[in-house]
């Protein structure tokens, strides 16, 4: 459902507390979101989204920190120009529509005061940021510049007049005229959609007065989330198991894997692109390969042709000769011939490709091999790019920028290089587990951090992460959690009874001429898991398990 006027006047009550607060960074996450760092005395420091995507639409503030974009966009680097150190005198909805004035006042390079409008349009798939010069009422710039032949009513653009959308007449929510409840109160009163009509026509029939609504909607505190719909109401009419978290809380997290990918797909698309392409072309490859391999098998009978022609040269030939087999007895063979040639040509032309046949087949088996160990390699990468974080992902063009599939960009910016991996690493008490999400993490884990005596877990039959469990005496829950995590890094995530191999370090070898990350067992115990997804979600966010904590 869309992100409508009575949630966000919801949410904006919430965000008056930080009129007054100095506005920090701008950070873009994504070409549509836009990311505020917000600082006012007594009250510390917090990070304001702005979604102006047309299905995620939705301003919120956030507890998590997240992965800006490297390369802002022109419209954060204007913003960052104009309104950054800047403070929001005022925030404003306007009526109940679906859009939310800032009113921030900044210094220009004169350090002079200028005023300016950011308005948030949260209005689905015609979401926009418009930052407004207040004293002249023209725009400066927009997020999505919406041109005259695109929308002849309004038109957003640097330099033009803005002005808010058209709203047709209808009632004030807290003081609403007579209402037909025959009819969909999305054309009666504003700030509802159709989700939010049909609850309170709901609750009206089973004898719960509109005020009575109202009032529950107004006090709410919690964001209810269902399968496809989202409201600080609960959705009755839904009659569906319903999810409640913290309003902020709950707008965050709402399309946060989502948006997760779509934020690394964008910083990180060539990298997908990459492992997408080399998996197809190898899928392609190694059947054909196998074929080639299996009409190889049959080099042979081109010796027995030449053997059988050199002895029947005095004959006159044919396109096809009939002739007796040396080998079988009662055999007869019938041999292409190529009526340009002699047939001691012929008979040479066989022996020619005998040999090259012969000579093939170990060829063949070497590149069979190698495509096969490919395809696994690039199917794995494939998996671990499901799980992976925008750092991770970017791990992953390393490696294969190193191992020559791929050019890296070059980057106009010096990044910092990073010590270690990107690992994940959690606390169970006196135990320490890591875990890897892509190749590069898995070896440093393997080979690098973990010592001799540490348990090593990864998922039986599956591509996967490597789990290192450390503990002096690793108790049978510290073993239970280990194996979650690696299950939940896999393939098996969504799955149930997942095998999951573990052993000491000590009993791990390398596989010579294989891709990072690929191992051998001496000796492992399997233990069967079923990944408790809650669980293991809050122990990543949070790096630390509770003891008593069972799994």
């Amino acid at each position: 459902m869309p992100f409508d006027g009575m949630l966000l006047n919801r949410v904006v009550r919430d965000l008056k507390k930080y009129e007054g607060a100095k506005i920090g960074k701008i950070q873009c996450l994504s070409d549509e979101e836009v990311l505020f760092y917000l600082h006012k005395p007594g009250m510390g420091s917090t990070r304001l989204a702005l979604s102006a995507h047309s299905n995620t639409c939705r301003l919120y503030l956030c507890s998590n920190q997240k992965e800006p974009l490297p390369n802002p966009s022109a419209f954060v680097m204007m913003l960052r120009k104009r309104i950054s150190q800047g403070y929001i005198t005022e925030i404003e909805q306007m009526g109940y529509d679906r859009l939310v004035r800032f009113h921030i006042s900044a210094s220009n390079e004169l350090s002079d005061r200028v005023e300016y409008d950011l308005y948030a349009e949260m209005m689905g798939k015609y979401a926009n940021l418009v930052l407004v010069d207040t004293a002249t009422n023209t725009i400066i710039d927009c997020l999505k510049r919406i041109p005259v032949f695109e929308n002849s009513k309004r038109l957003l653009h640097p330099g033009a007049e803005y002005t808010l959308p058209e709203k047709p007449d209808r009632y004030d929510p807290l003081h609403p005229g007579p209402l037909n409840l025959e009819k969909s109160l999305v054309s009666q009163i504003e700030g509802f959609s159709p989700t939010l009509s049909r609850e309170f026509l709901f609750r009206m029939q089973n004898g719960q007065s509109y005020d009575q609504i109202m009032e529950e909607l107004e006090n709410s505190p919690n964001l209810y989330t269902y399968n496809k719909e989202y409201h600080c109401l609960p959705l009755t009419h839904l009659k569906q198991p319903e999810k409640a978290m913290p309003l902020m809380d709950g707008l965050e997290r709402l399309f946060e894997a989502d948006e997760t990918r779509k934020r690394i797909a964008l910083q990180c698309g060539d990298v997908f692109k990459a492992v997408d392409r080399e998996v197809k072309k190898l899928s392609r490859k190694l059947p054909r390969l196998e074929e080639t391999l299996e009409e190889s098998q049959d080099y042979d009978r081109y010796r027995q042709y030449g053997d059988v022609l050199f002895a029947n040269l005095y004959l006159e030939k044919q396109p096809v000769m009939e002739l007796p087999s040396f080998e079988e007895e009662g055999v007869m063979l019938s041999i292409p011939i190529d009526m340009r040639y002699s047939l001691k040509d012929n008979a040479n032309l066989f022996y020619k490709k005998y040999h090259k046949l012969k000579r093939s087949i170990e060829i063949l088996n070497e590149q069979i091999e190698e495509c096969q160990d490919q395809l696994d390699y690039f199917e794995t990468l494939k998996e671990q790019l499901n799980y992976c974080s925008a750092d991770d992902v970017l791990e992953i063009r390393q490696e294969l920028a190193g191992r020559h599939f791929m050019r890296l960009k070059q980057n106009s910016t010096r990044q910092k290089r990073k010590k270690m991996p990107n690992i994940v690493e959690i606390r169970m008490g006196d135990a320490t587990i890591y875990a890897g999400k892509n190749n590069l993490q898995n070896q440093y884990i393997t080979w690098t951090l973990a010592h001799r005596n540490d348990l090593w877990f990864h998922v039986k039959d599956y591509h996967g992460s490597h789990v290192v469990l450390r503990s002096e005496n690793p108790t049978e829950n510290e073993i239970r959690f280990a194996a979650s995590l690696a299950a939940w890094f896999s393939k098996g995530r969504n799955s149930s009874s997942v095998p999951i191999d573990y052993t000491r370090i000590s009993n791990l070898k390398k596989v010579p001429k294989k891709g990072p990350g690929f191992v051998t067992m001496k000796s492992y115990q399997t233990i069967y898991i079923d990944p408790d997804a809650p669980k293991i979600e809050a122990a990543i966010k949070s790096r630390h398990v509770d003891e008593d904590e069972t799994f």
